[in-house]
């Protein structure tokens, strides 16, 4: 809960200390005086849009620090121990500070740790709840109306199932519209694909295989001229019966052989001599073999020549070097396959998609059957509450209605419709259709400390809720607070005195000034200072007898 609120040159207030004790504390004031200003500062410390105007003028900077005990908060210690803001010697204390430049700039604080405004607004919505004077419209839209149902069913577990197979089923969704609309896309590439595969399928091109054709065919197209050749080395080698190379180097070898004996200088000579006829009758009959492996074959030639050929026009066909034909077929085999695949997918995706919209059914039904049961009570609390309320004759039903042929929605399928009738012999309708301004204020009201209730929220601030209503209604609202106040921690700002004498405690907002500055001042009232600030409420300025008699009764009750 909020144990101190400590205010500095924030809008017309200088410096305020405020300790808020347990219970419910009435705030009051002459009109004009501010009395919004603490819960206003309060606001900025737990997330609300900092403006430079709520500096005080002439000041620097405001600044504002709230003060909370959080020893019976598990959650909010689990929050501030999961970013690492506990204090390690002090975990079941947690300070809020809030700094504004005259410029605009804002800086926040969670025990001495500078934080963004995301984390402030996720704490300060653990720790505090506050109540416009305009937020009982909020209920006239059904989106709040299905949260206020859901917070008092407290059926969170089933939201968070029904959202998480809402989130499933999306998931599932968006993947098969995207293989659907890019299915007619695929279709046309699968039948593409599966002309160039079986065409490279029958070509069947082995790696490697092109650079042997194309010697093939530079061979086999020269065949002619490789013979004349080879035939013209051998007859100059060996085969000239007047002069060829190897008999004229046998006739040179054998000349030096027998000055050998002369000059052994010659030796070196007549090695190389040696080998090289060794090399030249080697070559002979190398191309000897190759001459007679020589064959012109028509046949042969046509085939390679087409096969060829073929490579040629498929390398053109794919925009690749022949020498790629069989990389390119491998590739694209394994693209068909993919998309083949794919297609496989797109059936088991369209029943894992059937399957997910049917689980999210289930969590839906198990929702809006939890929400039909919550409803009807909901409905009892809300007319007992108004009944109260100086309605008496008040008609509540809250009817919820599933949409089976609805999109899948994170909240499920449900619609709701809060009737209500307040006059007799009216049929129960829509709100805005048939209950006044005030008469909407103390269902709102009531809805309201009804939702505070469920809430897991240690303080709860209403600003002026009571607005619209006076007399035995007054006190009623003012018991309700009270009420409340025993169970969780209220700050009221009224200008009742029949809510106000509920307060257990009760803080006075004045304004003083000097002529040139403004300054708001926040007291807490003793016993006496209760009686004359409830009976200036009951009379106005001037204090009477009977004012006086009328707040201490009020006070006893």
């Amino acid at each position: 809960m909020l144990v101190h609120l400590d205010i500095k040159n924030f809008t017309v207030v200088k410096q305020v200390e405020l300790s808020i004790a347990q219970g419910l504390t009435a705030i009051t004031g002459e009109t004009g005086a501010g009395k919004s200003i603490a819960l206003d500062a309060l606001g900025l410390c737990i997330g609300d849009r900092a403006e430079s105007n709520i500096v005080r003028q002439g000041a620097e900077r405001a600044e504002v620090v709230a003060h909370f005990d959080i020893s019976k908060l598990p959650k909010v210690k689990a929050l501030l121990t999961e970013e690492m803001l506990i204090q390690d010697d002090n975990p079941d204390e947690c300070f809020i500070r809030r700094v504004v430049s005259k410029e605009g700039r804002s800086k926040a604080f969670i025990n001495g740790v500078a934080v963004n405004l995301s984390q402030l607004k996720q704490l300060g919505s653990k720790l505090v709840h506050i109540h416009g004077q305009n937020d009982h419209h909020q209920f006239l839209k059904a989106d709040n109306q299905l949260a206020l149902l859901d917070g008092f069913a407290q059926h969170q577990d089933k939201l968070d199932a029904t959202k998480q197979a809402y989130t499933d089923y999306q998931k599932q969704s968006k993947a098969l519209r995207t293989l659907q609309e890019a299915q007619q896309q695929r279709l046309d590439r699968v039948s593409l694909l599966q002309y160039q595969v079986e065409e490279l399928d029958a070509f069947a091109m082995v790696e490697g295989e092109f650079e042997q054709l194309e010697a093939d065919f530079k061979r086999l197209n020269s065949v002619q001229e490789l013979l004349q050749s080879a035939e013209k080395s051998c007859y100059l080698l060996k085969d000239d019966e007047n002069a060829n190379a190897l008999s004229l180097m046998n006739m040179a070898l054998k000349d030096i052989q027998e000055q050998l004996d002369t000059d052994e200088n010659l030796q070196g000579a007549y090695e190389l001599l040696q080998n090289a006829v060794i090399q030249a009758q080697e070559a002979y009959t190398e191309l000897s073999h190759y001459q007679s492996s020589l064959e012109a074959d028509p046949e042969q030639l046509q085939q390679t020549e087409q096969r060829y050929a073929t490579s040629l026009d498929l390398a053109r066909k794919h925009g690749v070097n022949p020498e790629q034909l069989h990389n390119i077929h491998s590739e694209l085999a394994a693209e068909l396959a993919n998309l083949q695949s794919q297609e496989a997918s797109l059936d088991a995706l369209e029943q894992e998609c059937k399957q997910s919209l049917e689980a999210y059914q289930k969590y839906a039904q198990d929702l809006h059957q939890s929400r039909t049961k919550a409803a009807g009570k909901l409905a009892d609390e809300i007319k007992s509450s108004i009944v109260e309320m100086n309605l008496p004759h008040a008609v509540v039903n809250a009817q919820v209605v599933f949409d089976s042929k609805a999109k899948p929605n994170a909240k499920g399928n449900d619609e709701i419709r809060l009737l209500v009738s307040v006059n007799p012999g009216q049929a129960p309708d829509l709100m805005e259709k048939v209950v006044s301004g005030g008469e909407l204020a103390r269902i709102g009201l009531a809805i309201q400390v009804i939702r505070s209730r469920d809430y897991s929220i240690p303080t709860l601030v209403f600003d002026e809720v009571d607005t619209g209503i006076s007399g035995q209604t007054a006190s009623v609202v003012g018991k309700l607070l009270k009420k409340l106040g025993a169970q969780s921690q209220v700050i009221c700002v009224t200008h009742l005195p029949q809510v106000a004498a509920q307060g257990h405690n009760q803080l006075f907002v004045t304004k003083l000034t000097d002529g040139k500055t403004t300054e708001t001042k926040v007291l807490k009232l003793t016993k006496e200072e209760r009686v004359n600030e409830i009976a200036r409420l009951l009379a106005g300025d001037e204090l009477t007898d009977t004012a006086i008699a009328n707040a201490k009764d009020l006070l006893k009750h």
